[in-house]
């Protein structure tokens, strides 16, 4: 992982720092630490998606159709669409999800 070496000393000396940056300084902004992390992605299915013809960039359609209540649809929409948005993000100059 690339990083830049100047910022990431900085917010890990001194986490503090991003809330001052930021002008919105919680109360327990003292305790909190800075990390670089590693996320691993679960596997993702996502119900359906629209591609418009590989000869032109268009906008990719995600759809995902529930027939239950899920507590995290939004954040497993998010997850998955921007996920492949981002590994596909050549071919595609736009995105909705539905």
């Amino acid at each position: 992982m690339q990083r830049d070496p100047i910022f990431y000393q900085m917010f890990q000396r001194t986490p503090q720092l991003l809330f001052d940056l930021i002008g919105n300084r919680p109360s327990n902004a003292a305790d909190y630490r800075f990390d670089s992390v590693a996320v691993k992605e679960p596997k993702f299915e996502i119900d359906g998606v629209f591609l418009p013809p590989e000869s032109e960039l268009g906008t990719v359609y995600f759809c995902e159709v529930q027939m239950q209540k899920d507590e995290a649809l939004y954040e497993r929409l998010f997850g998955e669409s921007l996920l492949y948005f981002y590994r596909n993000y050549s071919r595609f100059s736009d995105w909705q999800a539905w």
